[in-house]
């Protein structure tokens, strides 16, 4: 938002308050993530799915090839597990068929419960209970293979790993297996009980068959240590009470289809309290809870798809996340984002979350930090990258519904970025930069793209639209405004101006009145060539238009129009180019002389400081 006239429109509010209420006196007149219709102007059809796309559950299996290495001691095949114990479950009972020095099985039930002190064994579950677990203390590694099996466990974990040695799990294809917790936890000494699978170390999950998991009380999986995915895997966990897979030190999917609902107030899909990894395969997570009061830290805690206490890396693969609850997240980092490849689609739906007294308090500024929480797409607390890959974020929650942010910095330089929101589609801290791949933001009701630092374009494609005065496509408060090279489109009812001495490529801005949507907006250079059009996906009555591109130059002529028919070309989200550009009429014209030009522009100014020089 241009900080400028937020905070004098946040003065006046606040005035107002204030003279008719008192703090202990909060009217409930305002919902604080309520939703308001776009200020201005409707969407056209040529942001292709952004305003469209969704995000549902799909167990339909992936086709998928796996490498590995010999010495990799996760995969299951680089193993020797030749020593096996079948365990059928029949209703309350279970029949135990085979016997290994070193492995000791006690029943009481159908609650199995084995201590091993050899390494190679292999435990086959298969039949069905409503009352009954496995439960498992083994000094080795040691493999437990889902045979078509279905456990309920009324009072605690269905499969109950108190090793900390690698526990492989393997489900066999072709069968369909199912795991089931209770409601509450019976506690037994001072072991932990976090999920219907629960480990004390590695949870290595492989094979080709199909396994639900429910949980009632806490995690559907969850591992002191790590938990490791792979091709073939297909495994749905739905939580509603605690989060859907936790581990301690890391989530790896290396492939499969792992499809995750959680619905408990604040919960999290994928929550690691080290690093996650996605590598390939198909991960879908969908979040329903509210926020709610977190008594250790003091603060509001809301639910994310993806939780992330280290570092995130989005290798390859399909991550499709999506968040209807009140201040939910898509992925949610503590230190850094990683996006190097594959394919990302995030939608949240809900409001901002404000707990107690200021659940009601109709301007989001007076609410305490601790006391609210917002819903973001994706959100880092330090550093952003985005290095390449495919990123699709829609946020329509209505105030405080951000796209994609960082706390630091965020660095854009491959892939594709798309990002639909209310509020900023894009926003970092401390620092901005653009030095390649293609990026679009659309913000129906605040800015595009901004930058509370620096904001810097080197490289790529840059599209940023913003809503009607005072906001704009860019915002970078008073800081340096850079740009260098890459394409740049920017329109809303303002915007940040480019440093004239920090500026190594030429850039326009027109202010004018009276564009309506899907009206292309064409730049020529000197030569008369066509370096781009846009269409316009929104109307303006009063507009600012930033235009930069590699092919003006200083000291050159350059022409904008408005109105023109375009044939042919390469298309991104309106941007075209190698079209045959034709008629229109002309918004303007003339030998570029600094950096940065302007034309019939006398708005706030921004990164440059106020504009001067204005052309007639």
């Amino acid at each position: 938002m241009m900080k400028r006239f937020r905070f004098i429109w946040t003065l006046l509010v606040t005035a107002m308050i204030v003279a008719c209420t008192t703090d202990n006196d909060i009217t409930a007149d305002f919902d604080p993530g309520m939703s308001f219709p776009e200020a201005e102007g409707g969407t056209s059809a040529n942001i292709g799915e952004l305003t469209s796309f969704d995000v549902a559950v799909n167990k339909v299996a992936l086709s998928e090839t796996e490498t590995y290495a010999a010495d990799d001691e996760d995969i299951l095949e680089n193993n020797t597990f030749d020593d096996v114990i079948s365990i059928n479950y029949t209703g309350t009972s279970t029949t135990v068929s085979g016997t290994i020095d070193g492995v000791t099985i006690e029943t009481n039930g159908a609650n199995v419960t084995v201590n091993s002190t050899v390494k190679g064994v292999r435990y086959d579950l298969s039949g069905s209970t409503t009352n009954g677990s496995f439960k498992i203390y083994s000094d080795k590694k040691f493999e437990i293979n889902l045979n078509g099996v279905d456990i309920t466990n009324p009072s605690g974990p269905a499969i109950n790993s108190q090793s900390k040695k690698r526990t492989y799990i393997n489900i066999v294809q072709g069968t369909a297996n199912k795991l089931t917790d209770g409601t509450s936890y019976t506690k037994y000494g001072e072991e932990d009980m976090k999920g219907t699978i629960f480990g004390e170390g590695k949870l290595l999950f492989s094979g080709n068959g199909t396994l639900e998991i429910y949980a009632n009380c806490k995690a559907g999986i969850a591992s002191d240590d790590y938990v490791k995915f792979r091709p073939g895997n297909n495994i749905y966990v739905k939580s509603t009470a605690g989060n859907g897979i936790k581990a301690n030190d890391s989530i790896i999917v290396n492939g499969g289809v792992i499809n995750v609902e959680v619905s408990g107030t604040a919960a999290k899909g994928l929550s690691s309290d080290g690093t996650i990894e996605i590598n390939g395969g198909r991960t879908t997570v969908l979040t329903s809870g509210d926020g709610e009061w977190d008594d250790t830290d003091n603060e509001v805690k809301a639910c994310a798809a993806v939780k992330c206490d280290s570092t995130f890396n989005m290798n390859n693969g399909e991550l499709l996340l999506k968040s209807t609850g009140k201040g939910g997240k898509g992925i949610s980092g503590d230190i850094d984002l990683n996006f190097n490849g594959g394919t990302v689609k995030v939608i949240t739906t809900g409001k901002i979350y404000a707990y107690g007294q200021y659940s009601n308090v109709n301007d989001p500024d007076r609410i305490p930090d601790a006391y609210k929480t917002s819903p973001k797409g994706i959100k880092a607390d330090n550093n952003l990258n985005i290095y390449g890959g495919n990123i699709m974020v829609r946020c329509t929650g209505g105030v405080n519904s951000e796209g994609i942010e960082s706390k630091n910095i965020m660095t854009v330089s491959g892939g594709t970025v798309q990002v639909y929101t209310y509020d900023d589609a894009i926003n970092a801290a401390n620092g901005l930069k653009f030095t390649g791949g293609e990026t679009f933001c659309y913000a129906t009701n605040n800015d595009a793209i901004d930058s509370n630092g620096t904001l810097i374009v080197s490289g790529g494609v840059v599209i940023a639209i913003g809503s009607t005065q005072p906001e704009g496509g860019f915002d970078c408060d008073n800081s340096t405004f850079t740009i260098t090279g890459g394409t740049v489109i920017g329109i809303g009812g303002d915007t940040s101006t480019p440093t004239e001495s920090a500026c190594k490529q030429p850039a326009v801005i027109l202010g004018g009145t009276n564009l309506s949507s899907d009206t292309y907006i064409a730049l020529a250079n000197s030569s008369g060539t066509n370096l781009f059009a846009f269409k316009l996906p929104r109307a303006y009555s009063q507009y600012t238009l930033l235009l930069s591109s590699p092919g003006l130059a200083k000291g050159s002529k350059c022409t904008v129009s408005s109105g023109a028919t375009v044939s042919g070309g390469s298309s991104f989200n309106g941007f075209v180019t190698g079209a045959t550009v034709s008629g229109g009429s002309n918004l303007f014209s003339a030998t570029l002389s600094k950096m940065v030009t302007t034309s019939n522009y006398s708005g706030m100014g921004g990164g440059g400081g106020p504009m001067g020089g204005m052309m007639p």
